[in-house]
C-alpha cells in the first residue's frame, strides 16, 4: 500500500498542479483599471425579528431624551450641541413579525424592507411632522449582524460585523482567507429568504462575482468553502489506505490463527 500511495500521490499532484494557478487566483479575467458593475441594491434591508437600536438626537437634549429607550438611568449625555446615548446602555428593539417596532412618544413605526438609512429618515419625518422636534437626527444601528464561514478557511467560525456593507472577500479576510485547498470556483452562500434557505454559488475566480446577489452578504448568511479536487483526492487516498491496511492486518491475524490451529 505504501508503494501504491507513493505512485498515485505524485500523479495527482502533477495532474492538479497543471492548472493550480488558475484555480487559486482571484478575479483572473479582469484587466487592470477595468470597471466592473456591482449590485446597486446592496444595503441590508430590515425584516421581522431583526434587532436594532434607535437613538434620537437634537441640539436640545431635553427634547430628544423622551424618545430614547435605554437600560441605564444616566444613559443620556451631551456632546457638543447634541444629545447622545452610550451604545452599551441602549435598549435593543426587535422588529415584530408584522415588520414594526414601537418607539416612545411616536408609537409603532414600520421597518420591513427598509434600509437603515430609510428608517432613520422615516422616524425623523414622524417626529418633525408631529411637531415634537424641529431638528431631529436619528441613528439606527444593527444589534445582531453575524455571518458564519465554514470549510476550507484558516479560521472557520461565526463573526460579528459592524456595518451593513460587507463583501464576500471581506468576510473571507475575517476568516483568514481560504486555505490553498479551498475551491474558489464554487463558494456556496446560504441565505434565508421567506422562511426558506436559498443556496447561491459564486465563482471568485471571475469578475462576474461582483454582479452576484451574494457579493454583498446579509445578516445570518453562511459561507461554505468546499475543498478542491486535490484535497478531495488525497483525502480519498488516505481513507482507502486506512481501509486496505486494516484489511491486511485482519487477514494476517486470521491466517496466523488458522496456521496455529492446524499445527
Amino acid at each position: 500500500m505504501r508503494l501504491i500511495s507513493r505512485i498515485i500521490l505524485p500523479l495527482i499532484i502533477i495532474l492538479c498542479g497543471c492548472d493550480a494557478q488558475r484555480n487559486v487566483l482571484y478575479i483572473q479575467d479582469a484587466a487592470t483599471g477595468a470597471e466592473v458593475a456591482i449590485p446597486e441594491d446592496y444595503l441590508i434591508r430590515l425584516k421581522p425579528f431583526d434587532q436594532i437600536t434607535v437613538v434620537v438626537n437634537s441640539k436640545n437634549p431635553e427634547l430628544a431624551a423622551p424618545f430614547n429607550s435605554s437600560t441605564g438611568y444616566n444613559a443620556l449625555s451631551t456632546i457638543g450641541s447634541s444629545a447622545t446615548i452610550s451604545q452599551h446602555n441602549l435598549q435593543v428593539l426587535t422588529i415584530d413579525k408584522e415588520g414594526f417596532i414601537t418607539l416612545p412618544i411616536i408609537g409603532r413605526v414600520e421597518c420591513n424592507n427598509l434600509t437603515r438609512q430609510q428608517l432613520e429618515s422615516a422616524i425623523e419625518e414622524r417626529i418633525r411632522t408631529a411637531g415634537y422636534i424641529d431638528d431631529p437626527s436619528v441613528n439606527v444601528r444593527f444589534a445582531d449582524l453575524t455571518i458564519s464561514i465554514v470549510g476550507e478557511v484558516s479560521r472557520p467560525g461565526r463573526y460579528n460585523i459592524n456595518r451593513d456593507q460587507l463583501t464576500i472577500f471581506e468576510a473571507l479576510a475575517l476568516a483568514g482567507d481560504m486555505t490553498i485547498f479551498g475551491n474558489r470556483k464554487s463558494v456556496a452562500v446560504i441565505r434565508e429568504r421567506d422562511g426558506k434557505n436559498l443556496i447561491t454559488r459564486v465563482d471568485l475566480r471571475s469578475a462576474e462575482c461582483f454582479s452576484s446577489p451574494c457579493y454583498y452578504l446579509q445578516p445570518n448568511d453562511i459561507v461554505i468553502v468546499s475543498p478542491n479536487r486535490f484535497k478531495a483526492a488525497t483525502a480519498e487516498i488516505d481513507q482507502n489506505r486506512s481501509f486496505w491496511i486494516s484489511l491486511a492486518s485482519t487477514s494476517i491475524s486470521l491466517a496466523t490463527l488458522v496456521i496455529t490451529l492446524v499445527k
